[in-house]
Protein backbone atom coordinates (compact mmCIF):
# COMPACT_ATOMS: atom_id res chain seq x y z
CA UNK A 1 0.00 0.00 0.00
CA UNK A 2 1.39 3.47 -1.04
CA UNK A 3 1.01 6.38 1.75
CA UNK A 4 0.01 9.50 -0.06
CA UNK A 5 1.05 12.94 1.42
CA UNK A 6 -0.34 16.48 0.10
CA UNK A 7 2.37 19.38 0.61
CA UNK A 8 0.86 23.02 1.02
CA UNK A 9 3.06 25.56 -0.92
CA UNK A 10 4.07 27.52 1.84
CA UNK A 11 7.61 28.64 -0.47
CA UNK A 12 8.85 28.21 -3.91
CA UNK A 13 7.01 25.23 -5.14
CA UNK A 14 9.88 24.32 -7.36
CA UNK A 15 12.26 23.93 -4.14
CA UNK A 16 9.16 21.71 -2.65
CA UNK A 17 9.27 19.67 -5.04
CA UNK A 18 12.77 18.68 -3.74
CA UNK A 19 12.28 18.20 -0.11
CA UNK A 20 9.01 15.91 -1.18
CA UNK A 21 11.25 13.73 -3.05
CA UNK A 22 14.09 13.54 -0.13
CA UNK A 23 11.53 13.41 2.61
CA UNK A 24 9.52 10.86 1.07
CA UNK A 25 12.73 8.83 -0.03
CA UNK A 26 13.47 8.81 3.58
CA UNK A 27 9.94 7.80 5.18
CA UNK A 28 9.62 4.68 2.31
CA UNK A 29 13.50 3.20 4.09
CA UNK A 30 11.61 3.76 7.48
CA UNK A 31 8.31 2.48 7.65
CA UNK A 32 8.81 -0.02 4.69
CA UNK A 33 6.34 0.77 2.37
CA UNK A 34 6.20 3.51 -0.93
CA UNK A 35 5.71 7.02 0.26
CA UNK A 36 4.57 9.58 -2.24
CA UNK A 37 4.15 13.30 -2.24
CA UNK A 38 2.52 16.08 -4.18
CA UNK A 39 1.83 19.56 -3.99
CA UNK A 40 -1.55 21.12 -3.89
CA UNK A 41 -2.61 24.22 -4.49
CA UNK A 42 -3.45 25.16 -1.44
CA UNK A 43 -4.96 24.23 2.10
CA UNK A 44 -8.43 23.70 0.69
CA UNK A 45 -6.73 21.14 -2.53
CA UNK A 46 -5.34 19.24 0.22
CA UNK A 47 -8.26 18.77 2.10
CA UNK A 48 -10.37 17.57 -1.04
CA UNK A 49 -7.88 14.97 -1.76
CA UNK A 50 -7.81 13.64 1.81
CA UNK A 51 -11.58 13.61 1.15
CA UNK A 52 -11.46 11.69 -1.75
CA UNK A 53 -8.52 9.37 -0.72
CA UNK A 54 -6.10 10.81 -3.41
CA UNK A 55 -4.08 11.94 0.02
CA UNK A 56 -3.81 9.98 2.98
CA UNK A 57 -1.68 12.44 4.71
CA UNK A 58 -1.37 16.41 4.94
CA UNK A 59 0.98 19.08 6.44
CA UNK A 60 -1.28 22.31 7.34
CA UNK A 61 -1.99 24.85 9.61
CA UNK A 62 -4.15 24.92 12.46
CA UNK A 63 -7.06 26.31 10.37
CA UNK A 64 -7.59 24.54 7.60
CA UNK A 65 -6.95 21.29 10.01
CA UNK A 66 -10.16 22.66 12.33
CA UNK A 67 -11.94 22.97 8.96
CA UNK A 68 -11.05 19.72 7.83
CA UNK A 69 -11.84 18.12 11.21
CA UNK A 70 -15.44 19.11 11.11
CA UNK A 71 -15.46 18.49 7.20
CA UNK A 72 -14.18 14.80 7.09
CA UNK A 73 -13.03 13.87 10.56
CA UNK A 74 -9.66 14.60 9.94
CA UNK A 75 -7.10 12.94 11.98
CA UNK A 76 -4.58 15.11 13.97
CA UNK A 77 -1.40 13.31 14.54
CA UNK A 78 1.60 15.58 15.39
CA UNK A 79 2.19 19.12 15.77
CA UNK A 80 5.44 21.07 14.81
CA UNK A 81 7.64 22.68 17.57
CA UNK A 82 9.76 25.67 16.65
CA UNK A 83 12.19 27.18 19.56
CA UNK A 84 10.92 24.66 21.71
CA UNK A 85 7.32 25.16 21.81
CA UNK A 86 4.52 24.10 19.70
CA UNK A 87 2.77 27.55 18.95
CA UNK A 88 3.89 30.70 16.85
CA UNK A 89 2.58 34.21 15.83
CA UNK A 90 1.16 35.61 12.78
CA UNK A 91 2.62 39.24 12.10
CA UNK A 92 2.03 41.80 9.85
CA UNK A 93 4.96 42.73 7.75
CA UNK A 94 5.60 46.15 5.77
CA UNK A 95 8.90 47.99 4.23
CA UNK A 96 11.18 49.96 6.39
CA UNK A 97 11.15 52.64 3.40
CA UNK A 98 7.36 52.79 3.27
CA UNK A 99 6.46 55.27 6.14
CA UNK A 100 4.09 52.68 7.54
CA UNK A 101 4.16 52.65 11.06
CA UNK A 102 1.11 51.26 12.66
CA UNK A 103 -2.09 49.36 11.38
CA UNK A 104 -4.10 52.43 10.68
CA UNK A 105 -1.60 53.75 8.37
CA UNK A 106 -2.45 50.76 5.80
CA UNK A 107 -5.93 52.45 5.41
CA UNK A 108 -6.44 52.44 1.73
CA UNK A 109 -3.39 50.89 1.28
CA UNK A 110 -3.37 47.13 -0.69
CA UNK A 111 -2.23 43.76 1.72
CA UNK A 112 -1.16 40.06 0.65
CA UNK A 113 -2.34 37.61 2.79
CA UNK A 114 -0.78 33.85 2.32
CA UNK A 115 -4.50 31.74 2.07
CA UNK A 116 -7.79 32.68 2.84
CA UNK A 117 -7.90 29.74 5.18
CA UNK A 118 -4.28 29.95 6.59
CA UNK A 119 -4.17 31.37 10.44
CA UNK A 120 -0.97 32.58 10.37
CA UNK A 121 -1.49 33.90 7.13
CA UNK A 122 -5.39 35.70 7.20
CA UNK A 123 -6.96 35.11 10.18
CA UNK A 124 -4.74 35.97 12.89
CA UNK A 125 -3.48 38.55 11.25
CA UNK A 126 -6.56 39.99 9.91
CA UNK A 127 -8.13 40.19 13.77
CA UNK A 128 -5.08 42.06 14.94
CA UNK A 129 -6.95 45.29 12.61
CA UNK A 130 -10.74 44.03 14.42
CA UNK A 131 -8.42 43.78 17.50
CA UNK A 132 -7.16 47.59 16.87
CA UNK A 133 -10.65 49.19 16.41
CA UNK A 134 -10.44 49.68 12.41
CA UNK A 135 -12.76 46.79 10.85
CA UNK A 136 -15.75 45.48 13.09
CA UNK A 137 -16.01 42.45 10.77
CA UNK A 138 -13.64 40.21 8.18
CA UNK A 139 -16.22 41.89 5.51
CA UNK A 140 -14.71 45.13 6.69
CA UNK A 141 -11.45 44.73 4.82
CA UNK A 142 -12.79 45.01 1.47
CA UNK A 143 -13.41 48.77 2.78
CA UNK A 144 -10.38 49.41 4.74
CA UNK A 145 -7.82 48.54 2.71
CA UNK A 146 -7.21 49.14 -0.86
CA UNK A 147 -7.00 45.62 -2.32
CA UNK A 148 -7.08 42.53 -0.91
CA UNK A 149 -4.95 39.89 -2.29
CA UNK A 150 -3.98 35.79 -1.45
CA UNK A 151 -0.83 35.45 -2.81
CA UNK A 152 -0.92 31.53 -2.67
CA UNK A 153 1.86 30.99 0.48
CA UNK A 154 4.25 32.89 2.78
CA UNK A 155 6.51 33.23 0.46
CA UNK A 156 4.78 34.96 -2.36
CA UNK A 157 2.87 37.18 0.09
CA UNK A 158 6.27 38.24 1.24
CA UNK A 159 7.84 38.22 -1.93
CA UNK A 160 4.74 40.92 -2.92
CA UNK A 161 5.19 43.08 0.36
CA UNK A 162 9.13 43.13 -0.53
CA UNK A 163 8.91 43.67 -4.15
CA UNK A 164 6.73 46.98 -4.01
CA UNK A 165 3.86 44.95 -5.35
CA UNK A 166 1.84 45.51 -2.07
CA UNK A 167 2.19 47.65 0.93
CA UNK A 168 2.11 44.73 3.50
CA UNK A 169 1.93 40.97 3.90
CA UNK A 170 0.11 39.05 6.48
CA UNK A 171 2.18 35.82 7.45
CA UNK A 172 3.81 33.65 9.88
CA UNK A 173 5.89 35.09 12.26
CA UNK A 174 8.89 33.42 10.49
CA UNK A 175 8.00 34.14 6.90
CA UNK A 176 10.49 36.84 6.52
CA UNK A 177 13.30 34.26 6.72
CA UNK A 178 12.07 33.13 3.12
CA UNK A 179 12.92 36.28 1.84
CA UNK A 180 16.71 36.89 0.74
CA UNK A 181 19.10 38.37 3.52
CA UNK A 182 19.17 41.58 1.66
CA UNK A 183 15.25 41.66 1.84
CA UNK A 184 14.91 40.55 5.63
CA UNK A 185 16.99 43.83 6.63
CA UNK A 186 14.71 46.02 4.54
CA UNK A 187 11.35 44.74 6.33
CA UNK A 188 10.04 44.91 9.21
CA UNK A 189 6.74 44.30 11.03
CA UNK A 190 4.51 46.49 12.99
CA UNK A 191 1.67 43.99 14.53
CA UNK A 192 1.54 40.67 16.03
CA UNK A 193 -1.16 38.31 16.78
CA UNK A 194 -1.87 36.17 20.02
CA UNK A 195 -0.01 33.00 19.91
CA UNK A 196 -1.17 30.17 17.35
CA UNK A 197 -0.59 26.46 17.95
CA UNK A 198 1.36 25.22 15.55
CA UNK A 199 1.10 23.68 12.07
CA UNK A 200 -0.25 20.34 11.86
CA UNK A 201 0.20 17.12 10.56
CA UNK A 202 -3.27 15.16 9.81
CA UNK A 203 -4.44 11.92 8.35
CA UNK A 204 -7.71 10.77 6.55
CA UNK A 205 -10.02 8.97 9.06
CA UNK A 206 -9.89 5.84 6.76
CA UNK A 207 -6.39 5.39 6.90
CA UNK A 208 -5.07 1.91 8.14
CA UNK A 209 -4.21 2.35 11.63
CA UNK A 210 -1.07 0.24 11.32
CA UNK A 211 0.74 2.31 8.44
CA UNK A 212 -0.67 5.33 10.23
CA UNK A 213 1.04 4.19 13.36
CA UNK A 214 4.23 3.38 11.37
CA UNK A 215 4.13 6.82 9.80
CA UNK A 216 3.83 8.73 13.25
CA UNK A 217 6.61 6.64 14.80
CA UNK A 218 8.68 6.79 11.59
CA UNK A 219 8.54 11.44 12.21
CA UNK A 220 9.47 11.08 15.52
CA UNK A 221 12.52 9.83 14.75
CA UNK A 222 13.28 13.26 13.24
CA UNK A 223 13.58 14.46 16.69
CA UNK A 224 16.84 12.87 17.07
CA UNK A 225 19.90 14.08 16.65
CA UNK A 226 21.04 11.92 13.77
CA UNK A 227 17.96 12.55 12.03
CA UNK A 228 17.30 16.26 12.35
CA UNK A 229 18.94 17.39 9.11
CA UNK A 230 15.93 15.91 7.25
CA UNK A 231 13.38 18.56 9.07
CA UNK A 232 14.91 21.09 6.36
CA UNK A 233 12.65 19.24 3.69
CA UNK A 234 9.40 19.65 5.78
CA UNK A 235 9.17 23.20 6.06
CA UNK A 236 12.03 23.59 8.91
CA UNK A 237 10.50 22.95 12.07
CA UNK A 238 12.89 22.31 15.10
CA UNK A 239 10.73 18.62 15.52
CA UNK A 240 7.53 17.60 16.11
CA UNK A 241 5.61 15.89 19.29
CA UNK A 242 2.29 14.22 19.43
CA UNK A 243 -0.52 16.49 18.36
CA UNK A 244 -3.39 17.64 21.31
CA UNK A 245 -6.50 17.71 20.12
CA UNK A 246 -7.45 20.51 22.82
CA UNK A 247 -4.54 22.57 22.13
CA UNK A 248 -6.61 23.90 18.91
CA UNK A 249 -9.73 25.05 20.63
CA UNK A 250 -8.87 28.32 20.58
CA UNK A 251 -8.69 28.48 16.68
CA UNK A 252 -12.31 26.51 16.53
CA UNK A 253 -13.44 29.57 18.90
CA UNK A 254 -12.12 31.98 15.92
CA UNK A 255 -13.37 29.78 13.10
CA UNK A 256 -16.88 30.40 14.72
CA UNK A 257 -16.29 33.71 15.11
CA UNK A 258 -15.75 34.29 11.97
CA UNK A 259 -18.07 32.25 10.18
CA UNK A 260 -16.14 29.11 9.09
CA UNK A 261 -17.02 27.16 11.38
CA UNK A 262 -20.82 25.99 13.28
Amino acid sequence: MTLRIAFIPQENPEKLLGDIEAITGWLTEQIGAPVEGFVTIDHAAAVEALRNGDADISFMGALPFVLAEAEINAIPLLSEVYRGAPNYTGRVFVRRDAGIKSLADLRGRDIAFADPISESGYLYPLSEFERAGLIDRPEAADTFFGRVFFAGGYQQAMQAMAEGLVDAAGASQYADLLLTPEQQAQVTWIAESEAIPSHVVIARPGLDAGLRTRFVDAMMLLNKPEHRDKLRFLYGPDGYVRADPAAYEGVRDLARQYGLLK
